[in-house]
């Protein structure tokens, strides 16, 4: 007879663990994950749904210091997986879209001098700039436009549905050197749209 039983899910690493009492802590200063270079030690049953809720075991982690904390140490590595990291360890997690989402997002100024800045919905404040660029997919579903701007390290935020709208109107057109370009301004730079994204 068959044992149908699903393997038990991996056990909170010990690194973790100890992070996880900091949660409350007063030091919000964000840990240097780019330079630890810990072992592989298995994936971990974390998944960041694409509404940006952090699940664990498959119940929403309610804590937002708790999420904030993982979120500190959550980096992605060039192989395209998202990870949490300490000094000791790396564990993967899941991600379905984006790890963060840009839920608020205040525009100055105007063509190339205009400034966007950007509110996750985890707290973090960027300006899209050369080092925070912009980039679009098309929503498979929908066929609609998917904004996405860069975090920190390769992390990036998913524009909300209602940011998104809020981002169309500040899409312009300009000359380029052999042809017109669509796209949005941001910090000097400009992020065109590939036509194939505006049928």
């Amino acid at each position: 007879m068959s044992d149908n039983t699903a393997p038990a899910p991996m056990p909170m690493p010990e690194g973790l663990k100890a992070l996880m009492s900091r949660a409350d802590a007063s030091d919000k200063s964000p840990p240097p994950v780019e330079k630890w270079n810990p072992p592989f030690c298995g994936d971990l049953d974390i998944r960041i749904a694409r509404d940006g809720t952090w699940f664990y075991l498959g119940s929403p982690i309610g804590r937002q210091p708790l999420v904030r904390l993982f979120a500190s140490v959550l980096r992605k590595d060039e192989d395209g997986k998202h990870y949490l990291v300490t000094p000791v360890e790396k564990i993967g997690i899941t991600v379905d879209d984006a790890p963060f989402l840009a839920v608020e997002m205040v525009a100055a100024g105007e063509g190339e001098d205009q400034q966007l800045t950007l509110r996750t919905n985890l707290g973090e404040v960027v300006k899209v700039d050369e080092d925070h660029p912009l980039r679009f997919e098309k929503e498979p579903d929908s066929g609609g436009l998917k904004p996405y701007v860069l975090v920190r390290g390769r992390l990036e935020a998913l524009f909300t549905r209602a940011l998104m709208y809020q981002l169309a109107d500040l899409i312009v057109d300009r000359s380029g050197s052999d042809r017109s370009e669509t796209g949005i301004w941001g910090g000097g730079q400009f992020f065109e749209i590939g036509q194939d994204l505006l049928k």
